[in-house]
């Protein structure tokens, strides 16, 4: 098993409208699916309810760690985290990063979520492969927040 996800997507967007889309918290819950209770800040918890149809009932939590403007936006969590009987504080976070890159008139945007192997084993795959499918729908819902 690999202990890395990485998407990539070119946008048509310039990166500013890029930053934008994922570090102010009303428009990464937009596109993301998530309503967040406060903006980003650094050495932060970021939390919010779900509003993906099915996980409602999942409170979403990361911690930022990484706002370099415009190129790096990153956080820690907890992947596919939804039982809510379980307490999931006590496990190794993976990092999911956002890097930017100009790319002519537009933006190439890679998301990396690393760290897999820290995830306790008897729900890694079920972790990484959930997260993996989730990673392919999200570049798409930034795409198009930030085309539209």
């Amino acid at each position: 098993m690999t202990n890395t996800i990485e998407k990539t997507i070119e946008l048509n967007g310039p990166i500013d409208r890029v930053w934008r889309a994922l570090t102010d918290h009303t428009e990464f819950g937009e596109w993301f699916k998530v309503n967040l209770t406060a903006p980003f800040v650094v050495g932060e918890e970021a939390t919010g309810q779900i509003t993906h149809p099915g996980y409602e009932h999942v409170t979403w939590r990361a911690t930022v760690v990484a706002m370099d403007e415009p190129d790096l936006f990153a956080f820690t969590w907890h992947p596919y985290g939804v039982d809510k009987n379980t307490d999931y504080s006590k496990e190794e976070p993976t990092r999911v990063e956002f890097r930017l890159k100009p790319n002519g008139q537009g933006t190439h945007l890679t998301i990396t979520e690393s760290g897999f192997d820290k995830v306790p084993a008897h729900r890694r795959d079920e972790a990484f492969r959930m997260n993996d499918g989730g990673w392919t729908q999200q570049v798409l819902n930034i795409k198009a927040h930030v085309e539209r």
